[in-house]
């Protein structure tokens, strides 16, 4: 699955998935309601591909925060989004023991769970990186089957 089609708007609340582009943004979905609208090229569009949290020592792809929740659900329970400040931080201390306390806040990770809940509720569940293809799997593809022999 590719994080990358699906967006954040500052703004609005929820995912949206990208269903096309067009001349002056993008025409989303919302994962919420289906509902779909035109994001501008002056809304700040944010895809989840692209969005980390800050670590000790790098930032974590979200795609990797996610993959370590599902991994975690079976021992740590998710918390709910509304649960008290505390809740969600323990948790996330479970799930994620070297994040940066000075720069990762709570609202990040209410947003962040929240995010988690909408896409598994949407069917979403694989977080694991997508595979790029390289320029030989392309090249075999194009080329035309073998013949086969056949013993006439």
């Amino acid at each position: 699955m590719d994080l990358k089609d699906y967006l954040a708007i500052s703004g609005k609340p929820g995912l949206y998935k990208s269903v096309v582009q067009s001349k002056t943004g993008v025409i989303v979905e919302s994962l919420t309601d289906g509902k779909r609208f035109q994001a501008f090229a002056s809304d700040k569009v944010s895809s989840l591909g692209e969005i980390s949290i800050y670590t000790d020592t790098d930032d974590m792809p979200v795609r990797e925060v996610f993959r370590l929740m599902q991994a975690s659900q079976a021992e740590t329970a998710l918390p709910d989004a509304k649960n008290a400040d505390k809740e969600v931080k323990a948790y996330f201390e479970k799930v994620i023991p070297q994040f940066d306390r000075d720069r990762f806040y709570v609202s990040h990770m209410r947003k962040i769970i929240s995010w988690y809940n909408l896409l598994v509720a949407s069917g979403v569940n694989d977080f694991t990186e997508p595979v790029e293809e390289s320029a030989d799997t392309k090249q075999d593809e194009t080329a035309p089957p073998a013949e086969a022999k056949s013993d006439e």
